[in-house]
């Protein structure tokens, strides 16, 4: 299948490791050049950047601190001076900060809702407005979790919170844009093999295997092949959904 991405230009934020290493790699592999940004500049961000190089893509690094809106409307505007223009934006960046109810101060509620939901308002935003502006397509995908729609039953109400936050802003931006041919979308992780959760896998051998009908925890290549397909013009009839990639936990 022709994907239709060769010479495509896509912005993946906290590309650095693990889901957005995978997608910014995949897209690369696929002839989509890339900006890749992480929290700053380091080894891993640089070495995303120049593997993607050597599939052939054209590929640049950016740091941003995702909880501050002027560094994420300076980011972007960087991209675009880097890229020329905009085809595809995946919000990938996040963070999962650990605390019962009960406990969780309100600096880290606010940091969570900051990162993961208003980082990715103020990205979409300023893509809309310069695809619009330009009279140009796009492609939003939103990395999201199975958390959006479960819950968390592990000490993460303000990351479950965060996400289903952006399940409604997916819906919504689709029902604004969808019909000015900028298509949004989200997927749903369940549990992927990254540094964010390694050591909770390490600490319970068994435990999350054991809550997955596929009955194996996905890596990164897993959900990246599936953004991947997204992003393409082969899934141009899709916006306004989140797509199950859970191994079955969520099943909607």
């Amino acid at each position: 299948m022709d994907l239709k991405l060769t010479g495509k230009n896509a912005i993946i934020t906290g590309g650095s490791r693990g889901v957005g290493r995978a997608i910014a790699l995949g897209l690369a592999a696929e002839g989509v050049n890339v900006v890749v940004t992480a929290r700053k500049s380091s080894k891993e961000l640089l070495e995303v950047v120049e593997k993607a190089k050597s599939l052939g893509a054209k590929a640049y690094p950016l740091g941003a601190n995702m909880n501050n809106a002027d560094d994420v409307g300076l980011m972007m505007k960087e991209a675009e001076a880097l890229l020329g223009d905009l085809d595809i934006l995946i919000n990938n960046a996040g963070i999962w900060l650990t605390g019962w109810i009960q406990d969780i101060p309100l600096s880290d509620w606010q940091e969570t809702m900051d990162v993961n939901l208003t980082a990715p308002f103020l990205t979409s935003q300023y893509f809309a407005q310069s695809n619009l502006a330009k009279q140009r397509p796009g492609r939003i995908i939103n990395i999201n979790s199975q958390a959006a729609f479960n819950g968390s039953t592990t000490g993460h109400a303000h990351y479950a919170a965060s996400k289903a936050g952006m399940v409604a802003l997916t819906i919504s931006m689709a029902r604004e844009l969808s019909s000015q041919g900028i298509t949004v979308n989200g997927i749903a992780l369940g549990v992927v093999d990254t540094d964010m959760i390694r050591d909770n896998i390490e600490a319970n051998p068994g435990y999350y295997e054991s809550r997955i009908p596929i009955g194996r925890v996905a890596q990164p290549e897993d959900i990246a092949n599936i953004v991947v397909f997204m992003a393409s013009e082969p899934a141009s009839y899709l916006t306004g959904t989140t797509i199950d990639a859970t191994g079955g936990m969520l099943m909607r």
